[in-house]
């Protein structure tokens, strides 16, 4: 088959089309015709976040597809609603995520902010503006402090916590309240420069921030909530409650709405005993006071009036906890998260406070070793080879290109640690090719995988499991738990999964970016020049040809065809594509993945491979590929293998009863057809036989008496009336008038 690269990779016209319809109140804008597609899109997208389109609008259109992985896509002359949408190219779908701040435990919205994005309503206080969540000082008195929570300000005075000797205390930096501890340690724990960290799990509204090496330890009261107590929650790890319902409430000039009551200016009211609140400009200012930090356990507290304080207990000089005793002031770790210290005869743990996480696109969040908190780490970058050659690089670029020679897949092209050939073979056809061998070279060791999952390490056949040593690291070879592949894992982080027979799937982390070169790219983030010859030149989508040739390997033996027909376009019975590729637009199987990555580039690979398939299953390559990167996305999919008879490992010679009847092929019609076409030239191929046997009947008869009238009394060459009438007809009507079939269709380039 021609070698052919996807440009886009999207077929608009088979996409299956999803209807999202979605009921907004109105706001004055109504999209037009044109954006009604990608307004679908981008409700579709963001799971639960407001589009207003206009009361009762129904949208329906289909997800865009796009080919530069990871790249952003712009929305250029859109209204002012997609200036809060930030859209890139995602496992091939232009996939749009919320830009807008949070407005979760946002209990009244502010709708005539005047953008795109929901907002929380903020304050009104002293001439100033307020967002909220914002937080401030008073410029006379570092230790008043206001917070605004949608229309609410909240003042109180911060209490300072001090944990380090008077040796180590420094003053209070120009404008701040508390003195500061020299050193980012409590309770012997070292806490990361701008994180925060719980200084008692007892209390956790004393707080703890290391800035400049220095730390920082106060306590505030929670602020005022404008929603009902009985709306308010709480959470076991956090200091204060919170509004989990959202409103918008319709505006009062003048006036404060709190709880569920409206108050008229400079109206005082007591939401509790112990807070005071004043409507001031339409917003509602309360002071509540703060309670005094204790250094004794819940449960030696008792209440007095609105604060707890310490009931008289005994002062010990050690603790005790699981059988271990500690001194006074001895310091001990309970994980990488939390640190404890003995006060009194009484334990006091410190909790450290992870951020808030978003992970972009090519990031996953996990969780490293021995660090309390979570983190965004790049994920690894994954080529994958399958079925009549396609290739998806590390970068996410697809091609295909069906040379039967040995090529350069992947190799580190800067650090030379590894490099790794394809052999690829022909298997008796003209144009389509499979991956045949894998060999890896890395170090002193040289690892070759075979067709049905044969491994040889430096030239000798090995038996699975396979441990052994390259330059100082441990290379591990085994059969993965279903035994449809071989999986070879080195330290380095480089990976190898191989079905032997013509999956392959290539790993390497990170660190690799930008080292790398060869058929699978070179993993630097963008899938633009993914087709870079190894003279550096870059090709166009049309020069797959000439690209893939720059990284050939080996002489004139490593390639199982003498002549390569790459310029030959393959001829493909529609019908036949379409009976054998259905099953991956059947949802009940692989439905489950559609969202998460466009299944549009294994379908075209599906139609390439079933043109030239020797084997009779190729189109069961796709379906695995499929599959497998679903499973890397975390799709958990149903049988596949059992609904479309596609048993893993080698491959097999299927013919088209082994999937005519199954439920989720699709119309079997085109072999009936191809019978008619194959009786139809074996009734030609007779006919012209018997005409020749009877034109040099015909030659002898010249020759004998009276043989001229006997071939005007039968017609020429002796042949009657229904048989010059089928000769004629099969000679000068082509057999597509006799029997109508499906047209020649030569599959779309992949783009």
């Amino acid at each position: 088959m021609c070698c052919q690269s996807s440009g886009q990779w999207k077929f608009p016209a088979q996409q299956p089309r999803k209807s999202l319809a979605s009921r907004r109140r109105h706001t004055g804008f109504r999209p037009s015709t044109q954006l009604l597609i990608l307004i679908a899109v981008l409700l579709a997208l963001l799971q639960g976040r407001t589009v207003d389109a206009g009361a009762g609008d129904s949208l329906s259109g289909v997800r865009q597809s796009c080919s530069n992985e990871g790249e952003e896509v712009q929305l250029k002359n859109q209204p002012q609603i997609f200036t809060c949408f930030k859209c890139e190219c995602q496992n091939g779908f232009v996939n749009c995520r919320d830009t807008c701040p949070p407005v979760n435990d946002c209990y009244i919205l502010d709708k005539s902010n005047g953008t795109c994005c929901r907002r929380c309503k903020g304050c009104s206080f002293r001439g100033m503006s307020y967002e909220s969540g914002s937080e401030w000082n008073d410029p006379e008195d570092p230790c008043k402090t206001y917070k605004c929570v949608a229309t609410v300000v909240t003042e109180t005075i911060q209490k300072c916590y001090s944990q380090c000797d008077n040796n180590q205390l420094q003053p209070p930096r120009p404008g701040e309240c508390c003195p500061t501890c020299q050193g980012c340690k409590i309770n012997g724990q070292t806490v990361a420069e701008g994180h925060e960290v719980d200084a008692s799990i007892d209390d956790r509204c004393l707080v703890c921030q290391c800035r400049g090496t220095q730390l920082t330890c106060s306590k505030k009261t929670c602020p005022v909530l404008p929603c009902p107590m009985s709306k308010q929650i709480k959470r076991p790890d956090e200091c204060c409650p919170r509004c989990p319902q959202n409103h918008s409430f319709l505006p009062v000039p003048g006036k404060c709405l709190f709880n569920k009551s409206v108050y008229p200016e400079k109206t005082q009211f007591m939401p509790d005993r112990c807070t005071n609140c004043t409507c001031l400009n339409g917003t509602s200012v309360c002071q509540r006071p703060t309670c005094p930090i204790l250094e004794c356990a819940p449960e030696f507290q008792e209440p007095d009036g609105c604060c707890p304080r310490c009931a008289v207990a005994e002062v010990r000089s050690e603790c005790s906890l699981d059988g271990i005793v500690y001194q006074n002031n001895e310091t001990w770790d309970m994980g990488p998260c939390r640190s404890c210290r003995c006060n009194g005869g009484t334990i006091r743990c410190a909790q450290m406070r992870c951020p808030a996480v978003k992970c972009r696109a090519n990031e996953e969040l996990k969780q490293p070793p021995g660090e309390c908190c979570q983190r965004c780490v790049e994920t690894a970058g994954t080529c994958t080879v399958f079925g009549d050659p396609h290739f998806r690089t590390f970068d996410g670029k697809f091609f295909s290109f069906q040379g039967s020679c040995k090529y350069l897949l992947a190799s580190d092209c800067m650090g030379k640690t590894f490099h790794i050939r394809l052999t690829n073979e022909g298997r008796g056809t003209r144009r389509a090719s499979w991956a045949k061998t894998v060999t890896l070279s890395l170090r002193n060791l040289k690892v070759n995988l075979g067709q049905r999952m044969r491994v040889k390490v430096n030239g000798t056949r090995v038996t699975l499991p396979y441990f052994v040593v390259a330059g100082g690291q441990n290379v591990t070879i085994e059969r993965l738990a279903n035994g449809g592949a071989v999986m070879l894992r080195s330290e380095m982080g480089l990976t190898l999964e191989w079905n032997g027979a013509g999956f392959l799937q290539v790993s390497v982390p990170a660190k690799f970016k930008k080292r790398l070169c060869g058929l699978c790219g070179n993993f630097n983030g963008s899938s633009r020049d993914d087709l870079t010859g190894k003279d550096g030149r870059s090709h166009g989508d049309d020069e797959v040809w000439h690209f893939a040739n720059s990284w050939k390997v080996g002489g004139p033996k490593s390639c199982s065809r003498k002549r390569e027909f790459l310029a030959a376009t393959p001829t493909c019975d529609k019908r036949k594509s379409n009976f054998y590729c259905h099953p991956l637009s059947v949802p009940a199987l692989f439905g489950e993945c559609n969202e998460r990555l466009n299944p549009e580039n294994y379908k075209a690979a599906c139609r390439m491979d079933v043109c030239e398939c020797p084997s009779g299953d190729c189109h069961c390559d796709s379906f695995a590929a499929y599959a497998h990167e679903c499973r890397r996305l975390g799709v958990q999919l149903p049988d596949w293998r059992s609904a479309t008879n596609c048993p893993a490992g080698w491959r097999r010679n299927a013919t088209l009863s082994s999937f005519k009847g199954n439920q989720f092929y699709g119309d079997p019609s085109f072999s009936r057809m191809k019978g008619r076409r194959q009786k139809n030239h074996q009734l030609r191929l007779q006919l012209q036989q018997e005409q020749q046997q009877r034109s040099k009947q015909g030659q002898k008869g010249r020759h004998k008496p009276g043989g001229h009238n006997q071939l005007d009394r039968q017609g020429h060459n002796g042949l009657d009336k229904d048989q010059l009438q089928k000769e004629f007809i099969l000679k000068h009507v082509p057999s597509s008038f006799l029997y109508p079939r499906a047209p020649d269709r030569t599959p779309p380039p992949l783009h």
